[in-house]
């Protein structure tokens, strides 16, 4: 496929979360469908620059850019500094999020604010901060869960009540965009193999019978769903969002 053909040619791309799991199988997809891109990392150096040199390698501009989701001042630099490296700034990906598992009895009060920081506040404050960049026709996806709509199992009810949050703010956000024919939707994945949650991991057995496809999700299947919503073919969807669940919510 040449350059000029492919879908999200000149566009400029932020990932959060983007050095691994889901986000950086997104962050290699804009790339691939032709967009520049910078990614977030806090923990994952190594990785987010080894990423970043693989997209360069596709001949696209890409940056990595330490940030903790969790603090204002360090998501909204991070803004400032992809809009500072790409010139600019089309796509919005807020894919940062951490997930601790615990009945909610359990959860101590430092757990509940972590979680709420980056899934709630950390998307809040990163879209903030970007819409003060992306034009007219640009795109917000936000990564949400399927939990955020149901919630199938004991031990995530703080991480589910954040991720319900993202529902009702990807609404909202896409009723005041509109008349800027910005588009804000959620992807919510369902059981996705990383190394977060591993397709072979201690809860494997208790999810799998609870999807219509018995197998956990690609990285890749996500990434396949946020570029769709990324390009122009999905100019006319927003304040909604795609499942990719294996059917867990059917």
């Amino acid at each position: 496929m040449s350059t000029q053909s492919l879908p999200l040619t000149g566009k400029r791309a932020l990932v959060t979360g983007g050095a691994r799991g889901i986000g950086a199988a997104i962050a290699l997809k804009l790339a691939q469908d032709g967009a520049d891109v910078a990614l977030t990392y806090q923990n994952s150096a190594e990785k987010a620059e080894a990423l970043a040199a693989e997209i360069r390698a596709l001949g696209r501009k890409a940056f990595a850019i330490r940030a903790d989701a969790a603090s204002p001042e360090a998501v909204q630099a991070a803004v400032e500094g992809a809009v500072a490296e790409l010139g600019g700034l089309d796509i919005l990906v807020n894919n940062a999020g951490i997930a601790k598992v615990a009945t909610f009895t359990e959860q101590s009060l430092q757990d509940i604010d972590d979680q709420f920081n980056v899934n709630v506040r950390g998307v809040l404050v990163t879209t903030q901060a970007a819409l003060k960049h992306i034009p007219d026709g640009g795109r917000v996806i936000t990564i949400g869960s399927n939990v955020g709509e149901r919630v199938p199992f004991p031990g995530i009810t703080v991480y589910s009540a954040t991720k319900s949050a993202l529902e009702s703010f990807t609404k909202g956000l896409a009723r005041e965009l509109g008349s800027r024919n910005i588009t804000v939707n959620l992807v919510r994945p369902g059981p996705t193999d990383t190394d977060m949650n591993p397709a072979d991991g201690p809860i494997a057995d208790s999810v799998l019978p609870g999807l219509a496809i018995g197998r956990y999700g690609k990285t890749w299947e996500v990434a396949e769903a946020t570029a769709f919503l990324a390009g122009p073919g999905a100019a006319y969807v927003t304040g909604s969002g795609i499942l990719v669940d294996g059917g867990a919510n059917a």
